[in-house]
């Protein structure tokens, strides 16, 4: 199990709102933290894969459930 210092539960949000309370997350974190967000947004994976990539952070984990995933983010 990893570590998180954060936890955002996104669930019941479409996008793009999951992506914007992880960023919110992020803001607030010191570099090398962990947040973990829930998300139920089939499509969550395609917004925070792209924002990761780009922002230099890195998606350490993505486990999915029937209903929801869970996002690892370290921070940059």
């Amino acid at each position: 199990m990893i570590e998180c210092n954060v936890e955002v539960d996104a669930s019941g949000l479409m996008c793009p709102l999951p992506l914007l309370r992880l960023k919110k997350a992020l803001n607030s974190m010191a570099s090398g933290e962990v947040v973990k967000v829930i998300a139920t947004d089939p499509a969550a994976h395609l917004d925070f894969g792209v924002y990761v990539d780009q922002a230099g952070h890195v998606l350490v984990e993505v486990v999915r459930h029937d209903n929801s995933q869970v996002f690892y983010v370290r921070k940059k």
